[in-house]
């Protein structure tokens, strides 16, 4: 698995968006145009994802001092489950491996429309290493479950991370923070 920075370009990141916008629920997704200039200032890593010189997704990592927050993760809708997700999970967090590797989802134990489709992503991310933390986290309203390496995170620490992420001002009106549970 190779795991290829993507370049400036608008073809590069007309697909990225495409997959975003098809795997990831309206009220679950930053702005698209906020993301790509973050990842060109480089505070934070987008990634595509090439298996055999084909392209099967995209990773958008946000990493801080000594976090690294897997903010975006999908694969092609057509090459699911085949293994490229457990195969380019790994290789993500090995790259990161020296900094306490984090993501959220979706609360798999709260019944939802989605649940099964809740249950089998913690399964997933569970199988390739990551474990629940015992934190939730807010961001934009909506509330999720962390999974890591198993390293604590802190409060703190998530702030920092996502004010240099927004920025000056947005970071004055941030609506995302680390829960205890």
């Amino acid at each position: 698995m190779e795991i290829v920075k993507v370049p400036n370009k608008k073809n590069e990141y007309k697909r990225i968006k495409a997959l975003y916008q098809e795997a990831f629920p309206p009220e679950e997704r930053a702005p698209f145009h906020m993301m790509k200039s973050r990842a060109k200032r480089e505070k934070a890593d987008c990634w595509n994802l090439i298996e055999d010189g084909k392209w099967i997704g995209f990773a958008y990592v946000i990493s801080y001092e000594n976090l690294a927050y897997l903010f975006y993760f999908a694969i092609d809708e057509k090459l699911r489950g085949k293994g490229y997700g457990s195969t380019a999970i790994k290789a993500i967090a090995n790259r990161y491996q020296d900094k306490k590797f984090f993501l959220a989802l979706e609360n798999w134990r709260e019944k939802a429309d989605n649940s099964g489709q809740r249950i089998k992503r913690h399964d997933f991310y569970k199988k390739n290493g990551m474990k629940d933390l015992p934190y939730k986290l807010r961001e934009a309203g909506v509330v999720y479950v962390l999974m890591g390496n198993g390293d604590k995170i802190e409060p703190e620490e998530y702030r920092l991370l996502i004010d240099n992420w927004l920025g000056f001002p947005l970071k004055l009106i941030r609506d995302m923070e680390i829960l205890k549970e």
